[in-house]
């Protein structure tokens, strides 16, 4: 019963400190995640794939969020950046949230209906279309990303109330 009071003090103490103040206290307490938007631009049933000098293995567009930036202002960023292609991401298909790394992808899904043409930066050593069961060459990230593409595309499975 005291720890029920003490916890409610603690709460109600909180709710009176200045706004910044429970940020930090939060931010304090909390662990720091690192959050990355990518994109899968797919044509029919094969998907674009980069080859980026920092990367072992072939990786989707995309890249890290900026501080004040958006998911989707990142990922339009990165594309544009690393193939030339100027996108409108649309709404993020899924996100993935990876506590080991402290890690967060943010993905997104562009349809074409022809290949366009690329125009690559030094971000990205060669550009290649893959379907989905040539994709073996790629790092643990993409393949974590690339598992969540196709989980995303299933029926999701309703919750339940447990009792």
């Amino acid at each position: 019963m005291w720890q029920r009071k003490l916890v409610t003090g603690a709460l109600l103490l909180f709710q009176r400190l200045p706004p910044r103040t429970k940020r930090v206290l939060v931010r304090a307490g909390t662990p720091h995640y690192t959050v990355g938007a990518v994109c899968a631009v797919q044509h029919g049933e094969t998907m674009l794939m980069l080859s980026q000098p920092h990367r072992a293995g072939w990786s989707l567009p995309g890249g890290l969020v900026e501080s004040g930036e958006s998911p989707a202002e990142a990922v339009t960023r990165e594309v544009l950046e690393e193939t030339g292609l100027r996108i409108d991401p649309g709404d993020q298909l899924a996100v993935g949230v990876h506590p080991e790394g402290q890690s967060v992808d943010v993905i997104f899904r562009v349809l074409v209906d022809q290949r366009p043409e690329l125009v690559l930066s030094s971000e990205a050593r060669r550009a290649r279309w893959f379907a989905a069961e040539e994709l073996q060459d790629m790092d643990r990230e993409t393949a974590r990303i690339v598992a969540l593409l196709q989980w995303a595309q299933q029926e999701p499975r309703p919750g339940r109330l447990l009792t």
